[in-house]
């Protein structure tokens, strides 16, 4: 990233907080944006004085503990957080957008690569596998689940999925335990020994859009925002696209 674009898109963030006292947020982040929420929260504490307080865990978890009226600020997902603004778990008008992911494979290095070049072929892998990994809970692990469901077999492949915590998938692809993981890119990313193939074919990919928004019980909601409006400036996106995200 270019050290000028980033000083620019720091002042914009300056000007847009500069009415804002210090302030404490806290954030509910999904596990697949932690690395590059990680690499900007600095840069937005140093630019704004703000501190960032963050809870990294897998959607399902950090919408039962918003449900649960756990105090936060901002919430940022690896889906569309639409629906919790009309259920008016989420301020009107704060969504943010961050990119998206498909679904994908990838191998421990050297391992042999599955064919998931058509439908078929990547049915037949998940057939022939003895052990495949997933997130799990997390959003790509839920769609998979419901694709095998759709192929129509998931008695046969679900009993040899093996999942966990969030980086769980990374850990059990980058040691061998499993023959592939099928997965977004982000959770993989910065694990060594990973190899990436590639997205699953368009017609059973599922593109997942990381977006976020600002609590409608958040003690702090114009840091909120502007901690959601520096996310969205070119180079706070330009290091989520360093993460596995594309353009949305």
């Amino acid at each position: 990233m270019k050290a000028g674009l980033f000083a620019a898109s720091i002042g914009l963030t300056m000007m847009m907080t500069q009415s804002v006292a210090a302030a404490e947020v806290t954030a509910f982040v999904t596990g697949a944006a932690r690395r590059a929420y990680e690499t900007l929260a600095p840069q937005f504490e140093r630019a704004t004085g703000h501190k960032l307080v963050a809870q990294f865990e897998l959607p399902p978890t950090l919408v039962r503990k918003m449900d649960a009226g756990e105090p936060f600020d901002v919430i940022i997902l690896s889906y569309d957080i639409e629906p919790l603004i009309k259920q008016g778990k989420l301020v009107a008008g704060s969504r943010a957008v961050f990119g998206r992911v498909g679904v994908g494979v990838a191998v421990q290095k050297g391992a042999p690569k599955p064919d998931f070049s058509t439908v078929e072929a990547f049915k037949r892998s998940l057939l022939n596998a003895k052990l495949i990994a997933t997130s799990g809970e997390g959003s790509s692990g839920r769609y998979v689940a419901s694709l095998l469901a759709r192929m129509g077999i998931a008695d046969q492949v679900t009993p040899k999925i093996r999942s966990g915590p969030g980086g769980t998938s990374a850990q059990l692809v980058s040691k061998g335990e499993v023959d592939f993981v099928v997965s977004g890119l982000p959770p993989l990313i910065g694990t060594p020994n990973i190899d990436w193939l590639g997205y699953l074919p368009e017609e059973i990919n599922s593109w997942l859009l990381f977006s976020g928004g600002v609590s409608v019980k958040a003690k702090e909601p114009a840091a909120g925002r502007a901690l959601l409006n520096f996310l969205t400036t070119p180079a706070a996106m330009a290091v989520f696209k360093e993460n596995g995200l594309e353009a949305p």
